[in-house]
């Protein structure tokens, strides 16, 4: 391209764009990865609308009742033949239960007391040239805090989940409990070895139901749609850093609805400002600007 056609392109070519077009390849890449390579036979691909609608409202009029129990009544009331495997997968993906219905849970009771229960979960993410990274996030529970990121390229093995919790919880005071998910990652050897050595307990959520574990998973959708849908990285130090920045920033500076609008570093108090004297403070290079006293 000639340096004046170059030019008028850059200028052309906005930020959005190019983040845009970042997300269609990593969606791309995951297409072609995981994707089947045969097409499927034509017929019906799932269970209808109006079996899905039987077994929500069965669950919702009888809160006891099992997958088990509640595939037989539809087959009894029905003639339909379902699986109870399948009634599982109804319920998770379409049954919501009411705010308050059951009471807290037992991760939100233990989690009450300061310091006492930590939450970890792995996800990855895409590089600006389609490398994945692993990102181990940990957190406080009852304050909301975030502990600490940790960042890993290649395949996660126990020694490296190892690795990368002690990185992220560095010089940090342990809790009594830690909660994680049914992951085999978190079945290794050295992993299980390491919490004896920390005298951590583990506890585990409820299997195939992302609701026993809320808190970490709706962090970890806070940091991707807050921060990194709108920023890229090359490298897992740089992604680090800038994980690092967005921890500094929900840590000191980011009121939480959890926690009744407060900030969730407990020691981050803040003095009342006037209208007339203040200044912006910018937070993760720009992204956010916070309100400070000038």
């Amino acid at each position: 391209m000639r340096p004046a056609r170059v030019l008028r392109s850059a200028i052309v070519l906005k930020t959005s764009t190019l983040l845009h077009f970042h997300k269609m390849l990593v969606q791309q890449k995951y297409r072609l990865l995981f994707s089947p390579k045969r097409v499927r036979p034509p017929g019906p691909k799932g269970p209808t609308k109006q079996l899905i609608d039987a077994v929500v409202e069965m669950k919702r009029r009888n809160h006891t009742w099992g997958c088990k129990r509640i595939a037989q009544q539809i087959a009894l009331a029905f003639g339909a033949d379902i699986d109870k495997d399948v009634v599982r997968r109804i319920l998770a993906t379409h049954f919501h239960p009411e705010a308050e219905s059951g009471g807290p849970s037992w991760l939100s009771l233990i989690g009450h007391a300061k310091d006492s229960l930590w939450s970890l979960d792995l996800f990855r993410c895409e590089s600006a040239i389609l490398r994945t990274y692993w990102v181990l996030m940990v957190m406080d529970q009852f304050t909301r805090r975030i502990v600490g990121f940790a960042v890993h390229r290649g395949v996660v093995d126990g020694v490296a989940l190892c690795r990368m919790f002690n990185r992220a919880i560095h010089a940090q005071t342990l809790p009594n409990y830690l909660s994680s998910d049914n992951d085999p990652l978190y079945r290794f050897h050295q992993w299980q070895a390491n919490l004896r050595v920390l005298e951590v307990q583990e506890i585990k959520t409820v299997p195939y139901v992302p609701l026993s574990h809320p808190f970490v998973e709706r962090l970890i959708g806070t940091v991707r749609r807050e921060y990194l849908d709108h920023t890229l990285f090359w490298t897992a130090a740089d992604l680090e850093n800038k994980l690092r920045l967005f921890q500094d920033y929900f840590n000191y500076q980011r009121v939480h609805s959890g926690v009744e609008g407060r900030l969730p570093d407990a020691e981050a108090t803040r003095t009342p400002l006037s209208f007339s004297s203040y200044r912006w403070q910018p937070h993760c290079r720009g992204l956010y600007q916070t309100p400070t006293a000038a």
